[in-house]
């Protein structure tokens, strides 16, 4: 299999994403999990390619202050909370910039999951196989905070699937996650968009569309 660095958008990253997860196992009645909003692109066509049940797992960064993509921590549905404490440390937040971050950021949270979800019941993790997808990994604060809430959610085996990190974030992952697939794996990031081509913000409307096109379909390969 052959992939061009950088990739032109997140839907071909995801087709290329797919095809290496095909190469590795049996993904049968896994469950394909997005991390909004960038992350829904690349699943769709995971999900779509590997005929699987796609859902949503909102998780929020904790920027630093003054430097919002700078991760202190994230959290994620069902009040999981991953902070980096190294950067706590160096950065000397206090407890009220942090505890004013969470607040806000758990607002946010609560009305990503009403716009994407709506009325629909979260997906069923317990007993399952998941697959969290991302669109790239910095810090690897999110996706972090993702695994554990799956793992407190019951997932049996959890796989950790992106087109491009950082190498320190796949290590720490790795202590974590069952599996972490990654297509690459650069010296240095810079940053996630680097890697792409095309990297335009992905808006709510797109992730609504394609959730409502994966949740009609019910799961089924295109």
């Amino acid at each position: 299999m052959t992939f061009k660095i950088p990739f032109y958008d997140r839907v071909q990253a995801g087709a290329a994403l797919a095809e290496r997860l095909a190469e590795d196992a049996d993904w049968r009645d896994a469950l394909v999990l997005a991390l909004p909003r960038g992350g829904v692109p690349v699943a769709f066509e995971v999900a779509q390619r590997l005929g699987l049940e796609l859902d949503i797992l909102v998780v929020r960064k904790l920027g630093t202050p003054g430097n919002r993509e700078l991760a202190m921590g994230a959290i994620a549905s069902g009040g999981v909370r991953v902070m980096n404490d190294d950067i706590v440390q160096y950065i000397h937040v206090s407890r009220a910039e942090i505890d004013g971050t969470i607040a806000q950021e758990t607002h946010e949270l609560q009305r990503r999951e009403q716009a994407y979800r709506g009325e629909r019941p979260p997906p069923l993790i317990a007993g399952r196989a998941v697959i969290l997808v991302d669109d790239g990994l910095a810090t690897g604060a999110t996706m972090r905070a993702a695994v554990q809430a799956v793992r407190h959610l019951g997932a049996t085996c959890i796989t950790v699937a992106v087109p491009v990190a950082a190498a320190q974030s796949i290590g720490q992952l790795e202590k974590l996650a069952d599996r972490v697939v990654c297509l690459h794996v650069p010296h240095d990031l810079y940053a996630i968009g680097r890697w792409y081509e095309h990297f335009e913000q992905t808006p709510d409307r797109q992730v609504v569309e394609l959730l409502q096109r994966a949740w009609t379909q019910g799961g089924q390969a295109a």
